[in-house]
Parts: structure tokens; sequence; C-alpha cells
């Protein structure tokens, strides 16, 4: 079978309000058509899911959080602190229906068979949970864990969600494991080999542009900065 082409994208370092105009703009582009960027945070910051109350969202925020940078992401999901994770999103065709049930087993189960060949056992939770929505109470998203969610001994620690694109998909997901960071080089190969098995890619590295970055900072500014969009519910 002929790999698909795919491109790691690399960046300078960002805050969340750029990570998220980041894959925005790369889904709007798309040079190839299967694309992996693992976020170089330049500063630690929060996300809540598209369905996600904002006011409900501050009344969970922690203390010592509430003035961490945060912003509505265009994906689902609940609370997610950005302080030592390592987060990542993969764009990828996915032309017809959207079934992210399926979408979601299908990524998990190939990300579970590249640990388990590290020796890393992850377990895929399959008990039947409810998903985050516009009236479930907002929370940390690492504290309730969902269907086909990744877990170690009980602890969640690969989630993500998704967002269709016309044909392409937009997975955003975070890895939160102690040494999640201090291991990123190590872990992000695991993804990568994940991701190659799962839809064929092979991978070369894409470093923006001065002019991705311009125009990623302009839907930064417009968008995801924006209290109207951050507080849109």
């Amino acid at each position: 079978m002929v790999a698909n082409k795919g491109l790691i994208i690399k960046t300078p370092p960002l805050d969340v309000f750029n990570q998220m105009a980041a894959d925005e703009f790369f889904c709007e582009r798309m040079p190839e058509r299967y694309l992996l960027r693992f976020f170089n945070w330049g500063k630690p910051g929060i996300t809540f899911g598209f369905s996600q109350r904002s006011a409900e969202v501050l009344s969970q925020l922690p203390k010592e959080d509430i003035d961490l940078p945060r912003t509505r992401r265009p994906t689902g999901g609940g609370i997610v602190f950005h302080k030592k994770d390592l987060t990542f999103s993969f764009i990828f065709h996915n032309p017809g229906e959207f079934n992210p049930h399926a979408l979601y087993e299908k990524l998990h189960t190939a990300v579970n068979e590249a640990f388990s060949k590290e020796n890393i056992n992850l377990e895929i939770l399959n008990s039947k949970t409810a998903s985050y929505a516009v009236s479930s109470p907002a929370m940390d998203c690492f504290s309730k864990p969902v269907e086909k969610d990744l877990m170690i001994s009980g602890k969640k620690v690969l989630g993500g969600a998704l967002r269709k694109f016309s044909d392409y998909m937009l997975y955003q997901a975070s890895f939160q494991i102690d040494d999640a960071r201090e291991k990123q080089d190590f872990y992000s190969q695991i993804f990568i080999e994940a991701f190659s098995q799962s839809h064929s890619v092979s991978w070369q590295e894409y470093t923006a542009k001065p002019q991705d970055m311009e125009k990623i900072g302009e839907i930064a500014y417009n968008k995801y900065y924006n209290s109207s969009w951050i507080n849109r519910i």
C-alpha cells in the first residue's frame, strides 16, 4: 500500500489563543491531507469545549488558575488545563458521514497499540458515559472520563475532541501523564507511529512560514482573543 503524505507542523512558542487559531488556519489551508502538530507552548493556558457555558467554566476554575489565559475550543469536551500536558492536533481527510464515536475509537485503539509496543499499558474506557453538552455542568475534562478515553490505573491520561471541517476532521488531544513534557520527544514518536499505522501516513516536517504565522495571529486576534467567542454562551 502506498503511504499517504503527511506533514508534522512546527511553530514558534504560542499562547492558548494562537494555538487554537493555528488549528483553524491549517484546517482551512490543508497543505496536505494529513497534518499533525504538537503544540509548542509559550505559556500555560486553559481551553474549554465549544458547547460549554463560559460562566460555568469560570465558576469551576481553581483560585490559582483564574488568571490563566483561557479560550473556547472549536471542538467539544470539558475544561483542559495546559500546564504540564503534551497537547497535539491531528487533522485528516475524512469525507462523508461524521461518526465521532467510531473515529474516536479508531484513533485511541491505534494509540493504545502503539503504546503497547513500548511496554506502556494503557486501558480504553469501554463503559457508557454521558458526553459533554450545553446542559451539563462544566468540569475538568480529566476528572470526567468519557467512553474510549485512555486510562492508566483508573486515571484518564488521554482525551480528545473532534470537529468536522468540510471533508477534514480536526482531532485536538491532551496527553496528561506526569512526565508528558519532560519526555515529549519520546511520547510524540509514539503518537506519530500510531497515526502512521491507523491512516497509512508517511511524515515530513513543515515549519510554519512567517506568512502562516501572520494569518494565525489575525485569526487569534479576531476570534480566539475575542470575548464574543469566549463568552458566546
